[in-house]
């Protein structure tokens, strides 16, 4: 477990890295419509099985996926599926407002803790690790409004890597240099609904708050390492807690 809150230290900055399917929001089937766009725009024939996706980067998902379909897999292949997925992403940012939605709580957790820089904890900056693709991750934020508070500058992306925790480190990386800041290990927070959320900021060395919005139970998400684990994100000063280590006094201080 990583080392307890202590509210008497000298402030520090915290980096908050948020999951997004399933976390922030949900586009239902319109995962596999990207992917299915894509694989045909560059294969050039219809998508037939497609991998597991869940906690999942898109690097990973994309190569089992064109092995199942027996196609080679290449960084050329790669290289033009991210393009691809892209363009569809985008091209599907209209039905993503249609029958997408933010998760429970996200806009406003992410709002709120935006809004309380000037706590203890000290300045807050939040980004996102994600499976996604860097523009797949833009194009679904952007479509259900979240993205105001989030700097997707930086960040961890599926198109990074095929391992979570390389995602994690990545976006650790990216913010220190943006903002000449150093983000402790104990002030830097992955939140997410599957145990590859949890097991990539654990193997990163970093805190991993779980919420159980997606498939996986309170008990799952803390089998595998999570610090705190949340029903959902509705609860601000659960949240907090979790997040932060802040306590609703403090919060509304």
């Amino acid at each position: 477990m990583m080392p307890p809150w202590n509210h008497r230290r000298v402030a520090t900055p915290s980096l908050v890295l948020w999951d997004i399917d399933r976390t922030l929001l949900t586009v239902g089937p319109l995962g596999r419509e990207i992917h299915a766009a894509a694989f045909e725009a560059v294969v050039g024939r219809p998508l037939g099985e497609r991998a597991d996706t869940t906690g999942r980067t898109e690097r990973a998902i994309l190569r089992d996926t064109l092995r199942l379909n027996g196609v080679a897999v290449d960084e050329a292949v790669l290289s033009a599926l991210y393009t691809a997925m892209g363009l569809a992403a985008e091209r599907l940012k209209a039905r993503m407002r249609q029958i997408g939605e933010p998760m429970p709580g996200a806009r406003a957790a992410v709002a709120s803790l935006a809004d309380h820089v000037g706590l203890p904890s000290g300045t807050v900056v939040q980004s996102v690790v994600t499976g996604n693709l860097r523009s797949v991750a833009a194009a679904k934020l952007r479509a259900l409004g979240l993205t105001e508070h989030l700097d997707l500058t930086i960040g961890g992306y599926g198109d990074d890597d095929g391992d979570r925790a390389v995602l994690v480190r990545q976006a650790v990386k990216r913010a220190e240099a943006a903002y000449d800041l150093t983000f402790e290990p104990a002030r830097t927070v992955v939140i997410g609904d599957t145990p590859h959320d949890v097991k990539g900021a654990r193997d990163a060395g970093v805190r991993a708050v779980g919420v159980t919005t997606g498939a996986t139970t309170a008990a799952g998400l803390a089998a595998v390492g999570a610090d705190a684990v949340l029903a959902d994100l509705t609860d601000l000063d659960a949240l907090y807690s979790a997040v932060l280590g802040v306590g609703p006094a403090e919060r509304r201080a």
